[in-house]
């Protein structure tokens, strides 16, 4: 009987995992966005019996140590959520290869895999072409073979935006909104990531509302992206659209526009993967 847990990694990266079951694993080192990756899921109601598996927020080392910790859990699950800015990926690299091993083998048939994260690092100095993201997501499609790349606006930092720790003191995430989207905000607004992440999924709001604050988030989007992507606006509709954007041989979407409509058809190909010829 193989023992997953106790394999080299030649031999670990060969192995396909069945049963696995509706969960998902969401891996990231960010409560704030960990709590919008779950609670839109959890409250879409196709979706209410999905297990949703995150780390233990508590210090930073010791939520890279759980995370690096339960990597041979993720077999049991059928979608794996990364996120992977420029900032915290190096510090999950190494668990991040290990739940790559785990689950290689059942990529893009038992197992999907989504990505959220930011844009290169030089996204703001290189011109206003979108191709500077298709190397950006070469590499991690090499990486991580993901099915879908959500492209976060509000994960994107310039480098004088991220805090820097003095010595022996733990890192932390940016908390307020990059500045770059602060004048499409009003000025009395709560300008903290987590109260703006809130406003726009509204779990507990009616329809209606829920579909004016997405269509007040999409407007938001729409508007930053022609001012710095000026000479693309015939391709700002597809950006915004389920289908995303096409870049060279790479597909780049928008966090959260249809996040929750690519995470239930993922499940879904999961459950009911094609037969292996």
């Amino acid at each position: 009987m193989e023992d997953k847990y106790h394999l080299t990694d030649s031999k670990r990266d060969i192995l396909s995992h069945r049963k696995r079951r509706d969960a998902i694993h969401v891996l990231t080192l960010d409560q704030t966005l960990a709590t919008d990756v779950c609670a839109r899921i959890h409250h879409d109601p196709r979706m209410k019996r999905v297990k949703l598996i995150r780390p233990k927020f508590t210090q930073m080392r010791e939520t890279m140590a759980h995370i690096e910790k339960t990597a041979p859990d993720t077999v049991s699950s059928r979608l794996l959520i990364f996120d992977v800015r420029n900032f915290t990926l190096p510090k999950l690299h190494q668990s991040y290869n290990k739940i790559v091993g785990y689950n290689r083998k059942d990529f893009n048939r038992l197992c999907y895999t989504i990505l959220i994260g930011d844009g290169p690092i030089n996204l703001f100095q290189a011109g206003k072409s979108l191709d500077v993201f298709v190397s950006h997501l070469s590499a991690h499609r090499v990486d991580y073979h993901p099915a879908v790349f959500f492209y976060d606006p509000f994960l994107h930092y310039e480098p004088n935006e991220i805090p820097r720790p003095g010595i022996g003191d733990e890192f932390l995430l940016p908390d307020m909104v990059p500045r770059r989207l602060v004048p499409y905000f009003q000025k009395d607004q709560d300008m903290r990531v987590a109260k703006t992440r809130q406003f726009f999924r509204a779990t507990r709001k009616d329809e209606q509302t829920k579909r004016e604050r997405l269509g007040i988030l999409r407007s938001l989007y729409k508007k930053r992206m022609l001012e710095q992507f000026p000479h693309h606006q015939d391709q700002m509709q597809a950006w915004l659209s389920r289908e995303g954007i096409r870049l060279a041989c790479e597909k780049l979407h928008l966090y959260p526009l249809f996040f929750e409509d690519w995470v239930f058809d993922l499940l879904q190909k999961a459950r009911n993967p094609d037969p292996i010829d």
